[in-house]
């Protein structure tokens, strides 16, 4: 496993984040994959307050069960607010009020008396910044929080928190957008911007909803018991689902192959190659899944191979089959806001 340094600071994660959004509110399935990560070396494990609905906070509770006996010095937890977690006034956002009582909600659900990495799960348009980021500053010198990070925000928003948090003495260390080789919209403004700012990537997604793995065929429905076949597959995996990128998808198999890897495999290297892209989070459903993940991280891609990756893109009838524009980003906002409520 390697370990990379996020943005300018001393600390150090696993380039294999585990990530519990999937498992959500299972603990066996929770407790089996955590001790499968931390049997592979990932010492990042990355949650939020919301995950594990109907029941919020329960993605936490299962986290923290699961490391309960662990070291808690050999781990790197990492938690989100922001997300609505209940029908009040007050349950969402990034107000003092909310990062404060949430803070001390994770702290209790995660069963320990510090977050690693406390990060703003999107930006608060009704709260002004410096409230924000006065509030984390706070849990900071408090011992509560020991790194901040953001998720899903734009470069000018980066920007501006990068400023208030070096004028607060806090380290603001990371993003955590979705990113892959079919979700590149950060490519433009954002990774520049975080470049600039000492900011590194935790990426989700980087599978793209299970896409980049090669199980989904074109002209094929989809099997029964995948993302795509579920109710909500249209709100995430669905805009994958054409026969086009599916057919791009298929086109990447024979340069795994080329270098002794599965496609998932090679797609997570990929990611793992891209300027400050510190971390992957990966969710598994299976103990097995974590395995074969980590294979991925190790395999290093030359030009040759890079070059064919983005070949594999190109459609002789729809042009360019990945997601570029920075715009996005902004839009990924009102998409989670709405599958929230």
């Amino acid at each position: 496993m390697e370990y990379r340094r996020l943005g300018g600071s001393g600390l150090k994660v696993s380039v294999i984040t585990y990530g519990n959004w999937l498992p959500g509110a299972d603990p066996s399935l929770t407790a089996d994959c955590v001790h499968a990560a931390l049997d592979v070396g990932i010492t990042t494990f990355d949650t939020a307050d919301i995950y594990g609905r109907p029941e919020f906070g329960a993605g936490e509770r299962a986290l923290g069960e699961a490391l309960a006996g662990v070291r808690r010095e050999s781990v790197v937890l990492a938690t989100k607010v922001c997300m609505p977690v209940g029908d009040g006034p007050y349950d969402k956002g990034l107000s003092r009020k909310h990062i404060m009582e949430g803070c001390e909600g994770s702290l209790r659900r995660l069963g320990t008396d510090h977050i690693d990495l406390y990060q703003a799960h999107r930006y608060d348009e009704e709260t002004p910044l410096e409230e924000t980021m006065v509030a984390f500053a706070d849990l900071v010198h408090q011992g509560k929080v020991g790194y901040l990070g953001v998720s899903e925000w734009t470069a000018p928003q980066i920007d501006a928190a990068a400023a208030l948090a070096t004028e607060l003495r806090v380290p603001l260390v990371s993003n955590q957008p979705q990113y892959s080789l079919l979700w590149r919209v950060v490519e433009e403004r954002v990774v520049p911007q975080c470049l600039e700012s000492g900011l590194s990537q935790i990426v989700f997604s980087p599978l793209a909803q299970g896409v980049l793995t090669g199980k989904y065929l074109p002209g094929q429905a989809p099997p029964e018991t995948s993302r795509a076949a579920g109710k909500e597959s249209e709100r995430f995996v669905g805009r994958y689902m054409s026969d086009a990128v599916l057919g791009a998808v298929a086109r990447l198999d024979p340069i795994a192959k080329e270098l002794g890897a599965s496609v998932a495999q090679l797609a997570l290297a990929w990611v793992l190659g891209r300027p400050t892209v510190a971390s992957a989070v990966m969710g598994a459903s299976r103990p097995e899944q974590i395995r074969d993940n980590v294979a991925g991280a190790g395999l290093k891609l030359e030009g040759d191979v890079l070059a064919a990756v983005d070949a594999a893109f190109i459609d002789s009838e729809h042009g360019d089959l990945v997601e570029r524009d920075p715009a996005k980003t902004a839009q990924m906002f009102a998409i989670m806001d709405a599958w929230k409520r």
